[in-house]
């Protein structure tokens, strides 16, 4: 069974779906949690590099990541959370391999392959080019 869940998160309806998910995952395993964000705007993407204060949308990314946190939190099931900034997909291959997590668990957008070639995938990218077991949750229509 799985130990350790990473779980990306969007900041947007579409998570959930996937908490939903996980949630009873985690519980049903006695998994424990990681939550990740990644920040992905100008200030975010260039943070580090130019030595830049976080952004408005970085300190809403961190409020929302901890108040998830939280609810799984008291729901029993170990959490943790991380705001990353950079390229999604980097981002989450690279803290995934960092945190050994066994599963990876991240919600679909439905685009299908015209969309993803048009607006790019960032969980078909995280799909292909990561060794960890990703589990795909189709969002809700």
């Amino acid at each position: 069974m799985y130990q350790h869940i990473l779980v990306p998160l969007e900041n947007s309806q579409t998570d959930e779906t996937v908490i939903r998910y996980v949630q009873k995952l985690a519980q049903h395993c006695g998994a424990r949690l990681t939550l990740i964000h990644v920040a992905d705007g100008h200030v975010a993407r260039n943070y580090e590099q130019l030595n830049l204060a976080p952004s408005e949308e970085m300190r809403e990314d961190k409020e929302y990541l901890e108040r998830r946190q939280q609810a799984l939190s008291d729901q029993g099931i170990v959490t943790s959370a991380h705001l990353a900034c950079g390229d999604p997909a980097d981002q989450i291959i690279g803290f995934a391999e960092q945190i050994q997590c066994d599963l990876i668990v991240m919600a679909t957008h439905g685009h299908k392959l015209l969309g993803d070639l048009f607006l790019g995938s960032v969980t078909r990218s995280v799909r292909h080019r990561t060794k960890i077991p990703v589990l795909l949750v189709p969002s809700s229509p």
